[in-house]
């Protein structure tokens, strides 16, 4: 692994980086916005309706198991291509959700995912598609994660190079998706006060909120700002560092200063010029690059009727094409080079299937992969 190119500044060289976007900017260029036309459309639901007929567990897919036609399919890996940059994100509009069932769309999403990158496993159970809805979590707990709670979240990067939510049902009111530039956040923070945003250089600890894999330790330690090879990167959960501090008497506490900057940092990337927040419709599939962008939602209420209740998938990719992070990452996502697997939350349920799958894709998207956990389940 290269070792030589981490780059840390001092309160001296610490500066503005490259990039970021306003919300004025995204109100002036919809260009992030891919509306799928009748040929997408109808690629998407023929390499679908393939992937039923396989009759495949999602771990024994491959990717030629989800025959998407050529040319959709360099359109899609080209809209991938665009979020390493620029805004960081792409909105996918348009698919028809009402006429396909929730397990075929949740197939459908995974098909897609299979042709990206490389999935990652979500949480303590080693799910690699979350259902996004409320089943009465609670947020703000030791092993509270956002996902299955209705409660207004904390803006973070998921565990991954790419988050993708794809809307099956909305909420009665609310649950609106906010984003914001964490490039752009940080340039401010470093205008207004660069000696807090240096803070955010070193290293704060972070719960895995209970669910680590058996070989992992139940925290961990990781700036929320790096640079590599010239590349920023954030990585940013306000929640999880809170959990730590809260579950675990022996790590160091939070400073003053560190918490005057996690607080700074938390009031940018609200500030409304700087935040955009749009209402995802049925159909929408939202890609975020989880390096330069973080997110959050507002509380919603939901209906009352089960079978009318907000619900979204989330996918956490690796991409083969996705930046080199910072070294001080590398106990949270177990490889930091580019053009590898890495990231996730690995869980307790990985098995030989799931390992098999992971090492058959990494081949087909040339992307090497160096995460082989101690343990594994029966």
């Amino acid at each position: 692994m290269d070792t030589t190119t981490n780059e840390t500044p001092s309160i001296d060289t610490i500066r503005p980086v490259p990039g970021g976007w306003t919300r004025a900017d995204m109100e002036r260029d919809p260009r992030w916005i891919h509306v799928l036309d009748a040929d997408e459309i109808a690629a998407l639901e023929h390499a679908l309706r393939h992937a039923l007929d396989t009759g495949k567990d999602m771990f024994d897919m491959s990717i030629e198991d989800f025959p998407l036609d050529a040319r959709v399919r360099r359109r899609l890996v080209a809209l991938i291509d665009e979020t390493q940059g620029g805004f960081g994100l792409k909105l996918l509009r348009g698919f028809p959700v009402d006429r396909w069932d929730a397990d075929a769309l949740r197939k459908l999403f995974w098909g897609i995912g299979l042709l990206l990158g490389v999935p990652r496993p979500q949480g303590k159970s080693s799910q690699f598609v979350s259902d996004v809805r409320d089943a009465g979590g609670t947020y703000r707990s030791g092993t509270g994660r956002g996902y299955n709670t209705r409660s207004g979240l904390d803006f973070h990067a998921d565990g991954s190079d790419m988050v993708g939510l794809f809307c099956v049902r909305t909420a009665k009111a609310g649950g609106s998706s906010l984003i914001t530039s964490s490039i752009a956040a940080h340039n401010e923070m470093v205008r207004l006060r660069p000696d807090l945003a240096l803070e955010l250089y070193k290293p704060l600890v972070f719960s895995r909120q209970g669910e680590q894999a058996p070989e992992e330790t139940p925290w961990y330690a990781a700036p929320v700002f790096g640079v590599r090879d010239g590349h920023f990167a954030c990585r940013h959960i306000r929640n999880h560092i809170k959990g730590a501090q809260a579950t675990f008497p022996d790590v160091p506490r939070l400073s003053a200063q560190q918490t005057e900057a996690l607080d700074l940092f938390d009031t940018l990337l609200a500030r409304e010029d700087l935040c955009y927040d749009m209402d995802l419709q049925p159909g929408d599939i939202q890609l975020l690059n989880n390096h330069i962008v973080l997110h959050s939602r507002t509380e919603y209420e939901d209906h009352p009727e089960p079978e009318r209740k907000r619900h979204l998938f989330r996918l956490w990719l690796s991409l083969p094409q996705a930046q080199p992070l910072p070294l001080g990452w590398l106990d949270a996502y177990k490889d930091v080079d580019a053009a590898c697997v890495r990231g996730g939350f690995r869980g307790i349920g990985i098995t030989p299937q799931i390992r098999a799958f992971e090492a058959r894709l990494a081949n087909a998207h040339g992307m090497k992969l160096r995460i082989y956990p101690v343990k594994e389940a029966a």
